[in-house]
């Protein structure tokens, strides 16, 4: 049976066309207004909020809480500080991803993972050998994920304890006499923040956000609109970019961190006093180079998709929602050479843009490629040009 967020009656109310995906059981926006444009461009513009409570949950606590995360998390999280979070993965044996998530330092033995999928059977699997407790808080907890430039402005209102809140630091307060937990984190490559809030008070904080945040031109968005940024900010989403190795049929459809981009978490992979899982593979990977593939980003010029359309006949349509579809990439010579596994027009940079996956010898940036299109019913190839990633990095995200 599909359920609601603690967040869904006032959603709903918000909502103009009553558009609703699953996400682990949930009722999740696709968008809420007539056009998911619109609310991209309150993200860019002003502020955006995006309910996550779906989110995974899950409380890692006690005295060996630090060894088992050690242990299972491809990041060292021994530097982690408390007040600090970090983006991490977990690999499996073979050195092949898991999964992504979010990790929060609450103390020397407390930490939280936020992850799109559920993982408590196996952090409890793990833990068996620990001195540590797993606790799934997935329902305990809604979550709302403020977005954009006008974000620190609204929040500032409602709380001071996040002035000088530094990028991936999270501090604990209160909004509207509730306690809540705000994180300068987020998914849209911008200047945002994450509120965590015990479910049963969700509504509460949700309106004091809501009218703080009127005078800002704040407003919601769905699962269109935060594809749009995500891709912009060159954040890979399980499920298009990569599919958990746990589930995965072929060797074609698992990947290594190296392969996924994901290389520059594992700072200190050669250090052997942390054994984590599916270290010694990784490490026969990078001595033997046998990575199969590289993560990069793509851009088509608009003359070359515009002339690609014009002088077959057709009107060029740029649209601003990623396909739902991999996108064949080649060479020169017309030998397939990889694939794109998110491919958009940009609306704020004003130009076509993917994620993509190619052999290594063709990831250089400034690589011409050729991307697959259907024109009048054919496979017809377009001009790309390998770039590096984020397409989208304003200063403000950091600063």
């Amino acid at each position: 049976m599909i359920r609601t967020t603690p967040f869904h009656p006032r959603l709903a109310e918000l909502s103009q066309c009553q558009m609703w995906g699953n996400w682990s059981g949930y009722l999740s926006a696709i968008r809420y207004d007539l056009s998911s444009k619109h609310e991209y461009f309150g993200v860019r513009n002003a502020a955006g909020f995006f309910d996550t409570s779906p989110l995974h949950k899950y409380w890692i606590r006690g005295r060996d809480a630090e060894l088992l995360c050690s242990f299972v998390f491809a990041r060292d999280v021994r530097t982690l500080k408390p007040g600090r979070a970090q983006y991490t993965i977990w690999c499996d044996d073979a050195g092949f991803v898991m999964e992504d998530g979010v990790l929060f330092r609450f103390s020397a033995d407390e930490f939280m993972l936020t992850a799109a999928e559920p993982n408590f059977g196996f952090l409890s699997n793990l833990s068996s050998l620990y001195d540590v407790e797993i606790v799934d808080a997935t329902e305990d907890y809604a979550s709302l994920a403020l977005q954009g430039p006008r974000s620190r402005d609204i929040l500032e209102l409602l709380t001071a304890d996040i002035l000088g809140l530094r990028y991936f630091g999270f501090t604990e307060t209160k909004i509207a006499n509730t306690p809540v937990i705000i994180s300068r984190t987020g998914f849209s490559g911008d200047l945002g923040y994450e509120v965590m809030i015990p479910a049963a008070d969700a509504l509460r904080v949700l309106d004091a956000i809501l009218e703080a945040g009127q005078p800002h031109g704040i407003r919601p968005y769905g699962d269109e609109a935060l594809g749009m940024t995500r891709i912009e900010a060159g954040l890979p989403l399980i499920g298009v970019e990569f599919n958990s190795s746990r589930y995965a049929w072929t060797a074609e459809d698992r990947f290594t961190p190296d392969e996924l981009g994901l290389g520059w978490l594992l700072k200190g992979i050669e250090d052997d006093s942390r054994p984590f899982i599916g270290r010694e593979a990784i490490l026969r990977e990078r001595v033997d180079g046998s990575s199969r593939w590289r993560t990069v980003g793509i851009t088509v010029a608009w003359s070359d998709f515009y002339e690609l359309f014009d002088s077959r006949g057709h009107l060029a349509v740029p649209d601003e929602l990623p396909v739902a579809w991999e996108s064949m990439l080649y060479s020169a010579d017309d030998q397939r050479i990889g694939y794109a596994t998110s491919f958009m027009y940009s609306p704020v940079l004003q130009r076509h843009i993917g994620i993509a996956r190619v052999k290594p010898k063709y990831a250089e940036p400034g690589t011409d490629i050729y991307l697959e299109q259907t024109v009048n019913h054919e496979y017809i190839n377009v001009r790309a040009t390998v770039t590096t990633m984020p397409f989208y990095n304003p200063e403000r995200k950091t600063a």
